[in-house]
């Protein structure tokens, strides 16, 4: 079945100074979701936000939080997350020593249970926890830093990813498929060919200001 494409720009390459506004410009512009990153600087390079930002995030708009946690340990925060508003909790098989128990644990939470594999994580990581998962977020760049040039080698990635998630039977429940990394409208267009659903998409959103998101996501849309 052919679904619609949909657009959720990182937060990560926003101007943290005015977050709040940002957000609010970002749902006026025509976003589908918010995809905010997570950072520990331990499972990753970099340090980025935690719940309480998002908990202040929250009231401002009515879209889909789409919160990618690069933290391990993961577990104890998952609780945290989920009550500062996230929609969706992505996590990756390597931050926790058992991925069916976490994504469980974000399912009795109320939240939809994604998993994030970076570029050298197999698609293989993630056979026996299908039942459990709402989303896949295949990483076309390391993760840790925005602004990082894409990695085509991951389109075969997403390639296996969408027959496989297609051969499933779902019983009318949806798996969405995202990319992360490098997403502008010449790669979002193959992201998209290659079997991708939901583009997270960073400096190509926020480039040239508040005034052209609203292009900036209109042309990620056409292209893709």
């Amino acid at each position: 079945m052919q679904r619609s494409v949909r657009i959720a720009p990182s937060i990560l390459s926003a101007d943290f100074t005015r977050l709040g506004e940002e957000v609010k410009a970002l749902e006026a512009a025509g976003a589908d979701a918010i995809h905010i990153d997570v950072m520990d600087g331990h499972f990753v390079p970099n340090l980025t936000l935690g719940a309480p930002v998002i908990k202040a995030l929250r009231p401002l708009t009515r879209l889909v939080f789409d919160v990618h946690l690069m933290v391990a340990p993961v577990d104890h925060l998952l609780a945290d997350f989920a009550a500062a508003g996230a929609d969706i909790i992505t996590v990756h098989p390597e931050a926790g020593p058992h991925l069916h128990r976490t994504l469980q644990t974000i399912k009795g939470l109320g939240k939809r249970a994604g998993v994030a594999l970076n570029p050298g994580t197999p698609p293989s990581a993630i056979d026996h926890v299908f039942d459990v998962i709402d989303l896949v977020l295949v990483m076309s760049v390391n993760p840790g830093f925005g602004g990082q040039l894409f990695l085509p080698g991951q389109l075969d990635k997403v390639r296996i990813l969408r027959r496989r998630i297609d051969a499933l039977d779902l019983a009318g429940r949806i798996i969405d498929l995202e990319i992360d990394g490098g997403i502008n409208a010449d790669t979002a267009k193959l992201a998209v060919a290659a079997g991708a659903d939901m583009l997270v998409a960073g400096t190509a959103t926020f480039k040239e200001g508040p005034r052209a998101y609203a292009d900036n996501i209109r042309r990620l849309r056409e292209a893709a």
